[in-house]
């Protein structure tokens, strides 16, 4: 398993009327994990697109447990529990400054040839070093 974890403000203008981060800026705070744990592995996004391998979003799955707030340092931690094929799954959780559960969720994406715009197996450096935390 593989997990990384990393942290985020809570801006005003991400907060609505009640003072609570809007629930859209999750997306967001998802896509913060998964790209420091793939920046962790020495894979940013950016390598990956220049070697020719995109990733879009397949599907995600939010769990609301209770709301964050406005200058809130909340706790993002992601994992990637199975060894990815032609796609991959992040599992995350945010947590605020008490240690206290916000949100829970997971997102899949695919590996996609830039190319031929099909679906491709995981880039195979990135698969190396995956595989060395899953030994």
């Amino acid at each position: 398993m593989l997990r990384n974890e990393t942290s985020v403000r809570v801006r005003y203008a991400e907060t609505d009327q009640m003072g609570y981060a809007y629930h859209g800026n999750y997306v967001q705070y998802f896509e913060i994990g998964r790209t420091e744990i793939l920046r962790e592995l020495g894979f940013p996004y950016a390598r990956m697109e220049k070697d020719g391998v995109l990733c879009p979003v397949m599907s995600m799955q939010f769990r609301f447990v209770r709301p964050a707030m406005y200058d809130e340092l909340i706790k993002i931690c992601t994992e990637i529990r199975k060894m990815p094929d032609d796609k991959v799954v992040f599992h995350h959780e945010l947590y605020n400054e008490k240690g206290k559960l916000l949100c829970g969720g997971s997102v899949k994406l695919a590996f996609v040839s830039s190319d031929t715009r099909r679906r491709c197996q995981v880039p195979e450096v990135l698969g190396a070093e995956m595989r060395k935390s899953f030994e």
